[in-house]
């Protein structure tokens, strides 16, 4: 009987590089700034004593500021095809992740830790002898309002490339 050769085997891999032309476009310089500015977000938070809504915006913000890193790291080493699904779609999938989950929640834990911030104006006075997290709560909002106008760029970046008939991030 003929010999039959063997099946070909899983194609071979490059090595990792970096992608530098992404690093270099505005998505990837806006990805920079909001996991700068998302981390400084939640760390503020997290270094509180928090209660009641400030764990929900506490969990928004480190579950947008981990899928953003994924996407930053994906996208960084170019490997954004091993994504079931997602892969083939990574334009759509950036935008959706930046306008439904960045802006989204971002703004929701914005407006949360606003709020907490004007309840504790009170312990900003002088003499007052207990702690105060009106600060903390004040600049983790500006934080993430800041965070949430990078996503808003971010998506608006992706939708302007889609609306043009691009399929890449850069």
């Amino acid at each position: 009987p003929p010999s039959v050769p063997p099946p070909p085997g899983p194609p071979a891999r490059g090595s990792l590089s970096l992608h530098r032309a992404y690093l270099r476009s505005p998505l990837g310089l806006l990805r920079l700034g909001q996991l700068a500015l998302g981390a400084a977000f939640w760390v503020t938070v997290a270094a509180q004593k928090y209660e009641g809504a400030a764990h929900f915006a506490l969990f928004a913000a480190v579950l947008v500021w981990l899928l953003t890193l994924a996407l930053f790291g994906l996208s960084l080493l170019g490997r954004w095809e091993l994504v079931p699904w997602l892969g083939s779609r990574w334009l759509l999938t950036n935008l959706v992740h930046d306008l439904a989950l960045g802006v989204g929640l971002y703004a929701a834990a914005t407006g949360i830790m606003g709020h907490k911030a004007s309840q504790r104006s009170y312990c900003n006075l002088p003499g007052y002898s207990q702690h105060c997290p009106y600060g903390a709560y004040l600049s983790a909002s500006v934080c993430g309002g800041i965070t949430a106008c990078l996503y808003l760029f971010s998506g608006l970046y992706c939708l302007s490339r889609r609306c043009r008939d691009q399929r890449d991030i850069i």
